[in-house]
């Protein structure tokens, strides 16, 4: 019996393989045989989980087309995977991915690390800080005072709590959208504000245009719900959106859905103009596509005196284009699973009715929570010792990378918790896995790319500062030296596979 479950055709492994960013060899370096950076190239794309594990890989005659190379060099490339123990094969049934003995599965989107190992490692994968005490203390005391009427019910409310969603409805009304609670459905988490939206408006197969980059995990939803994404290039730095390459796709594509991050993109950072904001909307309306606006970094802005643009809602007052989506995890604490949804009331009563054949509704001590900080004041008091901590750890950590890696390039951003980080030529790949070595953990470009993009970056989030940053810099640099000496140990270029 065959021991793979999927399988990887020879024309995607050679666009992942091509879309791997070769570093030119330095003195005293000597270019790898081919066989070697193939398998080196396979071994990263299974690492990095862009090739899963137990993937059928294609023969090898095809493979040798696909890449332009003899069947030979892909004949020794599979026998030096199988000696790793990257490959498995039977006779009659093909060869498939596999990770050794005591290899964690690479993980598929930016998981926290399990608290135990917290000790030896600095996290970089999650871009989460600890809760803004005493706020969370206060929030879940005042939940519980108000927790006994809800008591005497069901507790189902597929819709959210009535006193959250009038309290949100008015919150976006003060910031001059004009909001009916019918407008407002509260959810899991923004994650599952978007998952619901995405089974109600894209079956299997239909077209979601994306940022690109854009936010992994996201992009990892929309895969497995059968997705075809179709990424649109942001403008270089912090510019935000190209609208002319947005104006085509939705044009050419149609894409049934769009997903954007108007504020504080993650993991870019950039915050979209007005006059940029109000283009997409004109555009998506014409081309027919339903906008989802991820807001969560909206109120993580950092820098004094910067003045926020209006909710890219605001530029769609009939409520037929746009569908927003909030959430107290990155603005509050990320163990607070409260996201909301704000749309047409049509939308509304739609995902509700849907919501019966998935999680039927929120916990509601936590929407108490929620609504207790959002009614007393203790939401601003809360977000601005948030702020204050992603100010001082983006600092931090700009001017640790700055003195240990001079040859890094990034835009500072004025908000959110992320730096997109462009690595002077170094496969984010190969830092990612040689990070853990040393230990400092970070997602690689390619998680917030579609099919393989970004091999030149990786993304550190304002998670650390002080002593820590300097450390994590430190770890970062000496990564940098082990991937551009040869990450093995050995005198091999530290070059991936590009046929």
């Amino acid at each position: 019996m065959a021991q793979w479950t999927s399988a990887v055709g020879a024309a995607q492994l050679a666009r992942l393989l091509n879309s791997q960013q070769e570093r030119p060899a330095g003195p005293g370096t000597r270019r790898p045989p081919a066989y070697r950076a193939l398998a080196n190239g396979v071994r990263l794309l299974v690492l990095e989980g862009r090739v899963p594990v137990a993937a059928r890989l294609p023969a090898e005659r095809e493979l040798a087309l696909s890449l332009s190379v003899s069947r030979t060099t892909v004949a020794a490339a599979y026998e030096a995977l199988r000696a790793e123990g990257f490959l498995e094969s039977r006779r009659g049934a093909g060869s498939w991915t596999a990770v050794p003995a005591g290899n964690p599965l690479p993980a598929r989107g930016l998981e926290p690390l399990p608290p135990e190992a917290l000790g030896s490692m600095i996290d970089l994968g999650c871009a989460a800080l600890p809760a803004p005490e005493p706020w969370l203390t206060r929030a879940v005391q005042g939940a519980l005072e108000e927790l006994p009427p809800y008591a005497h019910t069901h507790g189902d409310y597929p819709a959210g709590l009535p006193a959250l969603r009038e309290m949100l409805a008015e919150r976006y009304t003060a910031r001059g959208i004009p909001t009916m609670p019918e407008q407002i459905m509260v959810t899991t988490g923004a994650m599952g504000a978007i998952d619901a939206i995405c089974h109600l408006f894209a079956g299997r197969g239909e077209r979601i245009a994306v940022e690109s980059p854009s936010y992994a995990n996201i992009l990892q939803l929309m895969r497995e719900a059968g997705a075809r994404l179709v990424p649109v290039a942001m403008a270089e730095g912090l510019a935000g959106w190209d609208m002319d390459r947005w104006r085509q796709v939705l044009r050419d594509a149609a894409p049934r859905l769009a997903y954007v991050v108007a504020d504080f993109h993650n993991p870019t950072g950039a915050l979209a103009d007005e006059d940029q904001r109000r283009k997409l909307v004109d555009a998506a309306r014409s081309a027919g596509t339903v906008l989802i606006v991820d807001e969560t970094m909206s109120e993580l802005h950092l820098d004094e005196g910067l003045e926020m643009p209006r909710p890219v809602c605001g530029f769609d007052p009939a409520g037929s284009t746009v569908i927003t989506v909030g959430s107290a995890s990155k603005a509050f604490w990320a163990g607070m699973r409260i996201g909301w949804v704000r749309a047409a009331p049509d939308v509304i009563r739609s995902l509700v009715a849907a919501r019966a054949y998935a999680d039927l509704g929120t916990p509601v001590l936590e929407q108490l929570a929620v609504n207790w900080l959002l009614s007393t004041g203790g939401w601003e008091q809360a977000v601005d010792i948030r702020r204050t901590q992603a100010r001082e750890n983006r600092d931090a950590l700009v001017t640790a990378l700055r003195r240990e890696l001079p040859g890094w390039e990034y835009d500072v951003p004025r908000g959110g918790l992320t730096l997109w980080v462009r690595t002077g030529g170094l496969s984010g790949s190969r830092l990612a896995e040689v990070g853990e070595r040393v230990g400092v953990r970070v997602p690689s470009g390619p998680r917030f790319g579609v099919d393989g993009a970004f091999e030149g970056y990786v993304r550190l989030p304002f998670t650390v500062g002080g002593a820590v940053a300097d450390e994590a810099a430190t770890r970062l640099a000496a990564a940098a030296r082990l991937v551009e000496s040869g990450a093995n140990g050995g005198t091999e270029s530290p070059r991936t596979f590009v046929a």
